[in-house]
């Protein structure tokens, strides 16, 4: 009985982080000023185990689309695992960056440095 080498299995690769920046096409800060928070803020329901009720409910934004800032633009990132979860939102979000020409681009979020 001869062996045959096999590749290895593919690794899954790390789904992307998109983020929609604050700034139009033109340069010019979108407004209103609190606009990452209120869309991040729509999108707060889908999370890992979908909503929760009752007792454990509490405000708190979703994983898969969180507003932050860098350095003084405002942006949502938005998990590109957020697509296979909820399509219809992942066409939301796009869709409202897409329409207020707002600036995208693809990056990965890094944790604050420990201090």
């Amino acid at each position: 009985m001869s062996a045959t080498p096999t590749s290895p299995p593919p690794t899954p690769s790390k789904p992307r982080e998109i983020f929609i920046q604050g700034i139009t096409s033109q340069g010019r800060t979108f407004r209103p000023s609190d606009w990452a928070e209120r869309l991040a803020g729509a999108m707060s329901s889908f999370r890992p185990g979908g909503a929760a009720m009752g007792k454990l409910a509490h405000i708190g934004y979703s994983p898969y689309c969180v507003p932050t800032s860098m350095g003084n633009v405002k942006c949502v990132v938005v998990n590109e695992a957020l697509r296979d979860i909820e399509p219809m939102a992942w066409d939301f979000v796009m869709n409202f960056a897409r329409d207020n020409d707002l600036q995208v681009v693809e990056a990965c979020l890094l944790p604050d440095a420990p201090r």
